[in-house]
């Protein structure tokens, strides 16, 4: 999958409004999208898991618990992926959770035919995340083409 083109759309009036609807937040205030286009068919659990791992990894457990202060579970789990809590699902998406003191965050995971999609969702609770997003999403807006690109998911069952 390496060199595949990465699509994005960064702004709540960029990013389209079926997929907010699939987050669980009843106020956004960042959005991004990141679109692969790739041959691998899989479902949106496990492109969740192939992108973030059962379980985070020291850089994500920097990021998400020591700098974002997100609770995340411990330990392997069908109910989380890399500690976020999965708090939503249709046919073609997965939604994760989790939540700080000053924010909360959905990362949805949408797939189609011959693409993926990552969408980050946040609302901002108190005075403090609108000061740290803004710079952590430059450093995000960065990672994700990456991260996905090098995600390599298992195949579904009966699926080419």
């Amino acid at each position: 999958m390496a060199g595949k083109r990465i699509e994005s759309v960064v702004g709540l009036h960029r990013d389209p409004a079926p997929v907010r609807l699939d987050g669980s937040l009843d106020r956004v205030d960042y959005s991004d999208r990141f679109t692969l286009r790739t041959e691998v068919t899989a479902t949106p659990e496990q492109w969740a898991r192939a992108v973030f791992g059962d379980v985070p990894n020291l850089g994500q457990l920097f990021i998400w618990r020591t700098v974002l202060g997100l609770r995340l579970s411990s330990g392997r789990s069908p109910d989380t992926v890399a500690g976020w809590r999965t708090g939503g699902r249709g046919a073609d998406w997965i939604r994760l959770e989790a939540a700080s003191w000053f924010l909360s965050a959905n990362l949805i995971v949408h797939t189609g035919p011959g693409w993926v999609s990552l969408t980050t969702l946040l609302r901002y609770d108190r005075d403090p995340a609108r000061h740290v997003w803004p710079t952590l999403a430059r450093v995000h807006r960065l990672l994700v083409p990456g991260v996905l690109r090098d995600a390599r998911p298992a195949r579904s069952a009966g699926r080419a």
